[in-house]
């Protein structure tokens, strides 16, 4: 639970960035993540070199040579702005690959590091410092080292806190998607010791760290198996982004939350480029690009014999049914429009996974869940790859809230179904005699057949309308007369004190 003043250290902080003229959120969380990078990584060079003095052997796996001592945190921590600046600017002179003399600085040190970086290291080729004030440079480093982090809960979630800042919606209908919905989704799913998880545009990694401390929220004694552990720090999250910046956040992101070398790929996840992975994931929880429109030419050709179409919320759908494999899961975010759209390959997206797969569950969430990012209505769909077929009753669910206002101001609230919603997709097998005008219900398959495979819980849901019982109309004409006589002598009253 992160505490209120280490949420006091990180506004300051972010004030301080905007005070200096940085005022972009993603660019300040973009630098806040450089700097703090270079503090875990001199942190774990010193625990190296503690267990070596410890244990009377050398220490091994070093990042910083003798050489370049002076670019690590606690050395330069403490220096005046100006000569802190130079750190970061002209660096200090050390022996190259080749032999020769060459001047490193330490932000240049990250892009060096390698795999003892983790996953954030190996997309830093194009990232720039743009720190080049020495008082706020200064103020921003002393700021980063009055944070106390200590411990993996601690440390994922500062970083999340920082990045709930952003608050203005991305290029191609990219938003950062709520965290308590995100959370709704894992708990439904309910991962498994042995799933390989994917998100297909990670963006910050919102649903891999979820997921993560679901795992470490409910299944804790898994971490204690040497196996799982492998699994878990290697294998079990993979996660596609296509814009660099955003794939540096999320990796350091899962890294903060404690997943050591989770797979990050830089790809555009419609494309040829991602056309290798196919029947590899046990589940894939997303909310991919919303409006997004892609030439065909730019889009992987197995994707477009699903449906053909440009739109992106379409196409990614057709890229999880290839992504998943036999009995795989996937629970995705999905503009209220791939329930009903009457395209072409609207219907033929929502036929493939009707008929040649199992349909599970459709949420369907108010319009204000996206404010102040959007106001689009959206809904969550539950289905697994089969392969033959297999969908029966489809449960619904209409959420009225979750928790929040659904205003820009998106505040508190009392009212929330999210528990509710949990409780009963987990045993939405006894819902077979909810009525159609409850908030969750089953409907047949057939039934959806009939209406052309139209997903719109609107379709299905029942409303009872109150009747309401009006006074005849010369009821309504005399009591009209009334209030006019009662004005008129109000008015004449009014004369009368006046005189």
């Amino acid at each position: 639970m992160l505490t209120g003043t280490i949420k006091n250290q990180v506004d300051q902080i972010w004030n301080q960035f905007a005070t200096g003229g940085l005022t972009d959120a993603l660019t300040v969380i973009q630098q806040f993540t450089y700097l703090l990078f270079l503090r875990r990584l001199d942190e774990e060079e010193t625990k190296k070199e503690a267990i070596a003095r410890h244990t009377g052997q050398p220490a091994t796996n070093l990042v910083y040579t003798a050489e370049e001592q002076a670019l690590r945190w606690h050395n330069f921590v403490e220096l005046a702005p100006e000569q802190l600046l130079q750190v970061f600017t002209v660096g200090v002179e050390v022996t190259g690959t080749d032999g020769q003399a060459q001047r490193l600085n330490a932000f240049d040190k990250i892009k060096t590091v390698g795999e003892a970086g983790g996953a954030f290291t190996k997309y830093m080729d194009n990232a720039t410092f743009m720190i080049s004030n020495p008082r706020l440079l200064d103020q921003v480093v002393r700021g980063i080292k009055s944070i106390v982090m200590e411990g993996r809960d601690t440390k994922g979630d500062l970083y999340e806190y920082m990045l709930s800042k952003i608050a203005s919606a991305g290029r191609n209908g990219q938003f950062r998607t709520p965290r308590h919905i995100i959370r709704m989704m894992v708990d439904m799913t309910q991962p498994g010791k042995t799933e390989t998880i994917c998100d297909p545009s990670c963006g910050t990694a919102g649903f891999l760290v979820s997921t993560a401390e679901y795992l470490h929220e409910k299944q804790a004694d898994w971490f204690f198996n040497e196996d799982f552990n492998t699994h878990y720090h290697n294998k079990m999250f993979t996660g596609i982004e296509l814009d660099p910046s955003m794939l540096r956040i999320g990796a350091m992101n899962v890294q903060l939350h404690g997943i050591e070398h989770p797979t990050l790929l830089h790809r555009d996840a419609l494309s040829m480029q991602n056309e290798d992975i196919r029947d590899q994931f046990s589940l894939i929880l997303a909310n991919p690009p919303f409006k997004g429109s892609l030439d065909y030419d730019a889009v992987e050709p197995s994707l477009l014999r699903t449906a053909k179409t440009k739109k992106t919320e379409l196409l990614f759908l057709s890229l999880m049914l290839r992504m998943l494999k036999t009995g795989g899961r996937a629970a995705v975010i999905v503009p209220d429009g791939v329930l009903f759209g009457s395209s072409k390959a609207h219907k033929a997206i929502r036929q493939e996974i009707i008929e040649t797969h199992r349909l599970e569950a459709i949420v369907s969430m108010p319009g204000g869940v996206f404010k102040p990012y959007a106001g689009v209505s959206t809904a969550v769909l539950f289905f697994t790859k089969t392969g033959t077929g297999g969908t029966d009753k489809v449960w619904f669910y209409d959420m009225k809230a979750d928790g929040f206002s659904l205003d820009d101001k998106r505040a508190a609230t009392e009212a929330n179904d999210i528990p509710d919603i949990i409780a009963r997709y987990h045993n939405r097998t006894k819902e077979t005699k909810r009525k159609r005008t409850e908030q969750s219900f089953l409907v047949p398959k057939a039934e959806i057949v009939e209406n052309d495979y139209d997903l719109s819980i609107n379709r299905y849901k029942e409303i009872v309308y109150e009747e309401v019982v009006y006074d005849p109309p010369a009821t309504i004409i005399e009591r009209i007369k009334d209030l006019e006589q009662e004005r008129f002598e109000v008015l004449e009253a009014l004369k009368g004190m006046l005189v």
